[in-house]
């Protein structure tokens, strides 16, 4: 049994210091007080995802001492010393830093706890609309309101062959092995939408559909990919149909889809 789905102390915790983050995120994002950085890969980084970053990793290391936290901001251990940890945080302490540069409101704290290779809980928090989601393996996914209050998530049903499925697409990343996915769909309404907010509304049924066919990192889909699982749908590898595993040399994903319930 996982700790993590035993102890609800521990849980309001974890809930309560993505809310601290996001908040130290949203100070960032009010003032517009920041600086921006370009990594290696090109990518920005600013002063918010750092300050999340640090809020979190911090605060997880006093929770949970025993189980290593692995960030998008941080070099990555070792591939042995990684395939040594039975259990481990992986976290995207701003997800969709674009999308906060551009100020459309749609970035998100990812925050997933992975054992071997899978994915066994995670958790999304939605900053500017204090949205707290999560699902946790064989227990079911669910938007957090308060402490005493949770509203399960569902799915939608559907054939892939029904007019005008919604599919949720990044405004940055359509490329065009994406395109031919959704050539083949039937007349389907597209919405566009950025970072971790597909995952959330493919799980609670505003959404259907989501080809990603651009390589993205393991802490970009960990959380979204249990949440998604535990209401009903699925997130798997475009070419082999399974789940995506975890704790990969590099830490890439191959392209994948998210779904709901496909019948």
């Amino acid at each position: 049994m996982y700790k993590i789905l035993q102890d609800q102390k521990l849980r309001n915790s974890i809930f309560d210091l993505l809310i601290e983050a996001g908040d130290k995120i949203m100070t960032y994002y009010r003032s517009e007080t920041f600086e921006t950085f370009q990594k290696e890969d090109k990518s920005p980084v600013t002063t918010a995802d750092l300050a999340s970053d640090e809020v979190i990793s911090r605060g997880l290391a006093a929770l949970t001492p025993c189980w290593k936290v692995i960030s998008e901001e941080k070099a990555l251990p070792e591939q042995k010393e990684q395939k040594q940890t039975d259990y481990f945080w992986i976290l995207d302490p701003l997800d969709g830093t674009k999308e906060f540069l551009h100020r459309t409101d749609e970035f998100s704290i990812n925050l997933a706890l992975i054992h071997d290779d899978e994915v066994v809980a995670g958790y999304i928090y939605l900053p500017v609309f204090k949205e707290m989601y999560y699902g946790v393996k064989g227990h079911g996914a669910y938007q957090h309101i308060d402490h005493s209050e949770e509203k399960r998530l569902h799915v939608n049903s559907f054939s892939l062959a029904d007019e005008n499925l919604k599919v949720v697409t990044s405004r940055n990343h359509i490329d065009d092995g994406t395109r031919v996915y959704l050539e083949k769909l039937n007349n389907p309404n597209l919405i566009f939408m950025g970072s971790a907010l597909k995952f959330i509304n493919i799980a609670n049924g505003k959404a259907d559909y989501y080809p990603r066919m651009i390589q993205i990192m393991e802490w970009d889909t960990a959380a979204g990919q249990i949440i998604i699982e535990e209401a009903g749908g699925s997130l798997v590898n475009a070419n082999t149909g399974e789940p995506l595993t975890y704790n990969k040399p590099g830490m890439i994903n191959p392209y994948f889809i998210a779904s709901g319930k496909i019948i």
